[in-house]
């Protein structure tokens, strides 16, 4: 491995349910909603990086009252040597660190859904970071 995890922490939750009908809503329409995954990266110092993987639900369709939902989950790595390749470096940010993360951000993640009510919530165990890539 060319890098190392020496941190990590919750950069951002977002979680509004605007009212009690798009709660009761939510419960019979969760399924509608489709998981997003994005990630961002920044350098910190030479050799220092934070990777940011945020997990959100979005709706499928545009009704006005839906709920809103992101966590940005922030991992900071340090590189073992100097990167010259920027495939290699890509690999990292975008599929070694995630594939790492994702289960805790998953179970942060239900967690949150959990905690509000809706037991139902299926996000999936596994996600192929190299086959998004």
């Amino acid at each position: 491995m060319s890098f190392k995890i020496v941190g990590k922490y919750i950069k951002k939750i977002d979680f509004n349910i605007p009212n009690h009908k798009t709660f009761f809503l939510l419960t019979k329409d969760i399924s509608s909603y489709k998981v997003n995954i994005d990630i961002k990266s920044e350098q910190i110092k030479e050799k220092i990086l934070e990777i940011q993987t945020t997990l959100s639900l979005l709706s499928n369709d545009n009704r006005e009252e839906k709920i809103e939902t992101r966590l940005v989950y922030s991992s900071i790595i340090e590189l073992e040597k100097q990167i010259d390749n920027k495939k290699e470096i890509e690999k990292i940010i975008l599929i070694d660190v995630p594939t790492k993360i994702y289960a805790e951000l998953r179970k942060i993640f239900i967690l949150i859904f959990e905690s509000s009510g809706f037991k139902e919530i299926k996000i999936n165990k596994d996600v192929d970071f190299q086959k998004l890539y």
